[in-house]
């Protein structure tokens, strides 16, 4: 999994970044909650909505299975 997002964040292209961002929603308890957060953080100041939004939709699915974790982030 690791290898991937890595190819992927490497890129250009804003869609392999929103999917790395968004390719664990259904993991719930199981997510990889440190490469969220890296993710989150890295594209944090991105312009684009569709970033933006993965950011949120990645962080709000994961708040049902762990809303202390992400309350301060």
């Amino acid at each position: 999994m690791k290898p991937t997002i890595k190819k992927w964040t490497a890129t250009d292209n804003f869609w392999l970044h929103r999917t790395a961002i968004i390719f664990q929603l259904k993991y719930g308890k199981n997510t990889d909650e440190k490469l969220l957060f890296q993710l989150c953080s890295r594209y944090a100041k991105e312009k684009e909505f569709f970033i933006r939004k993965a950011i949120g939709w990645a962080l709000r699915q994961y708040s049902k299975s762990n809303p202390a974790a992400v309350s301060p982030f």
